[in-house]
């Protein structure tokens, strides 16, 4: 179990101190969204995040994968335009990694 234990522990080291925040969005027409966010990754490391614009039923219908390369700041404020395919009504992170 301990063994186990180490692993695990290792590997949630490897994130890199990623962390992802939604804070706004903005419908600006029928086919097209921008998303606020706030991404921290610790400095010099190169971040990818999935961004992705729902409608009323909660389907997907705009998505964009973003790179934010290296920087010396930890924390950064992030604007993603997404064309949707139809009108969204919210935005969001999905999921961010390093690559």
């Amino acid at each position: 179990m301990f063994g186990a234990w180490v692993i695990w522990a290792g590997l949630d080291q490897a994130n890199h101190g990623l962390d992802s925040q939604d804070v706004g969005y903005q419908i600006v027409s029928e086919h097209r969204a921008a998303v606020h966010s706030q991404i921290s990754v610790d400095p010099g490391t190169t971040a990818r995040c999935a961004v992705q614009v729902l409608d009323k039923s909660f389907t997907i219908v705009g998505w964009k994968v973003i790179t934010l390369p290296k920087s010396a700041d930890r924390t950064r404020n992030v604007t993603t335009d997404v064309n949707t395919t139809t009108r969204g009504v919210t935005g969001l992170i999905h999921d961010c990694w390093v690559p």
